[in-house]
């Protein structure tokens, strides 16, 4: 084997992917395209601003580490963002359950235990069920929420006798990427953006109004891809399973669709 075909060997070698998330959770996900061969563009798309109601978020959280509650549910990526930022320490008794394996990854990102991520459905409705069926006894339930979701979850665990609060976190803002990016997206030197929420997909709806046809489009889950199509975005792939790791494996099927400008690496991390 001579050494370029070593170099060339990662399945994603020559990819460049845009990643629409920051944080710890952008960066381990930069990471583990990296291992792959491909050059991040980390372009955070969403981000969270302050709930309307602080004073209700900061006595949830307070009860939290208190101890009050026996689990803490947690239905996306962006509530992790906000127990981070408030330095939330969850106490050992509490136990935490996330809606899918995104969510479970950005948790366990920040040093949060996970208890339990639904086996077959990833939704709230998904992880109610089960979590009915773990716990027969009333228990005390934290629900965090965005302020668009809808509260699914709470009802269906009232329903089944558990004590809830359902607390607003977080509102969901678009976060405006660079003239660099939005060009080199249209220019179509991002060759795949990965759509990990129904937020991020209505994000590169917005903002990237004219996305190449060689643009890989991959949805992190049929859910998402769903929820895409209905922001108007030709869904190109879909990952099978609701992770990461098998969106990154997804795309890693894929022939590079053409050949890019040379960039440096650097310039398209942040």
């Amino acid at each position: 084997m001579t050494a370029s075909e070593t170099k060339t060997a990662k399945p994603l070698d020559g990819w460049r992917v845009l990643v629409p998330r920051g944080g710890p959770w952008g960066d381990s996900v930069a990471a583990s395209l990296r291992v792959q061969g491909a050059v991040p563009v980390v372009a955070p798309l969403i981000n969270f601003a302050p709930t309307t109601d602080q004073d209700a978020l900061d006595a949830a959280l307070e009860r939290l580490q208190e101890g009050h509650y026996d689990w803490l549910t947690v239905t996306s990526a962006t509530t992790v963002d906000v127990l981070f930022a408030h330095r939330v320490t969850v106490p050992k008794r509490t136990k935490i359950a996330a809606v899918g394996e995104t969510t479970a990854a950005a948790l366990l990102a920040v040093g949060y235990e996970v208890a339990l991520v639904p086996e077959l459905d990833n939704s709230a409705a998904g992880m109610a069920e089960q979590m009915i069926a773990l716990e027969p006894e009333p228990r005390r339930v934290l629900s965090l929420r965005s302020e668009i979701a809808k509260p699914v979850l709470s009802v269906m665990l009232n329903d089944a006798g558990h004590d809830v609060d359902s607390v607003v976190a977080y509102r969901t803002v678009g976060v405006p990427v660079t003239d660099r990016i939005r060009r080199d997206v249209e220019n179509g030197r991002i060759n795949a953006i990965l759509i990990t929420s129904g937020s991020v997909a209505s994000q590169v709806r917005e903002q990237f109004p004219e996305i190449p046809d060689s643009t890989l489009l991959a949805a992190i889950g049929p859910r998402t891809a769903k929820d895409a199509q209905k922001a108007g975005l030709p869904i190109s792939v879909v990952a099978d399973r609701q992770t990461v790791d098998a969106l990154i494996e997804t795309v890693s099927h894929f022939t590079l669709p053409h050949a890019a400008d040379e960039f440096a690496a650097d310039e398209f991390t942040s």
